[in-house]
């Protein structure tokens, strides 16, 4: 399962060969990616499954839900029974089958009209979104050279076969102290840079229902250095300079 984080896309040409090679579903997890590519295609269209997220945290929201992406015609008929609750009622209704009976896992996925009709009009303004967000995201980029070639911390590389959609800009601090002092001075210019994901491994579930192989170092480092700032589709050109003008909490 490559997770395309901040919408940037995983290496995905060497995670199909070793599907391939090695007879294996590949799951991609675009929950930030919709409207992202890698080498022209979407994100999500890659993998045998795939999964968009319309969270309210992300791009293109509905307040909650996402989207199933079928890439594998031979998982669509099930995808389907587990859509209708763990029936072929879809069957039935289409004449395939004399009656409807409950033959598979499935609940309720459905979003409400109300909800369906908001994605509408998100997904109607999708390209004036992603263009508005990719720009603030340009000018963090631009403002926060000048302290990466200072080293004192790293922006966000995307490769160039990929297309991102500026779902979030973060910065990688040099360690967790130097991560926590800056959230705090920049907490004292009102400015709300917070920290992101706590690894799963470490986790009270995921010590308790996981595994992993090998050291999770590099996981553990990352988490503890990674910082995200403001970026979401109402932020103005003014309050994006204000928060460059901050960022001499870095030093």
């Amino acid at each position: 399962m490559p997770v395309h984080y901040a919408g940037v896309a995983c290496e995905m040409d060497s995670i199909m060969d070793i599907a391939r090679r090695y007879g294996l579903l590949v799951i991609e997890d675009a929950a930030q990616g919709i409207m992202s590519t890698y080498k022209g295609r979407p994100l999500g269209s890659i993998g045998h499954l795939a999964a968009l997220s319309f969270h309210e945290t992300k791009n293109i929201i509905s307040g909650e839900g996402g989207a199933l992406l079928i890439n594998d015609a031979s998982l669509v008929n099930r995808a389907e029974i587990v859509r209708e609750k763990g029936t072929n009622r879809s069957q039935f209704f289409r004449g395939q089958v004399d009656k409807y009976s409950w033959v598979d896992i499935g609940s309720s996925y459905l979003p409400s009209e109300i909800i369906a009709a908001f994605l509408w009009a998100q997904m109607d303004e999708a390209d004036a979104i992603n263009r508005r967000r990719l720009a603030l995201w340009s000018t963090y980029h631009q403002g926060f050279r000048r302290v990466e070639e200072n080293g004192t911390c790293r922006r966000p590389h995307v490769p160039g076969d990929c297309a991102h959609n500026a779902h979030m800009y973060y910065l990688l601090l040099p360690d967790l102290e130097r991560r926590t002092r800056f959230i705090e001075q920049m907490r004292a210019h009102a400015i709300g840079a917070v920290f992101h994901y706590v690894p799963l491994h470490s986790a009270p579930m995921g010590q308790k229902r996981g595994r992993v192989c090998g050291s999770m170092s590099n996981t553990d480092s990352l988490s503890e250095r990674l910082v995200r700032m403001p970026l979401w589709l109402g932020l103005e050109d003014e309050q994006a300079r204000i928060i460059h003008q901050a960022t001499n909490a870095l030093g």
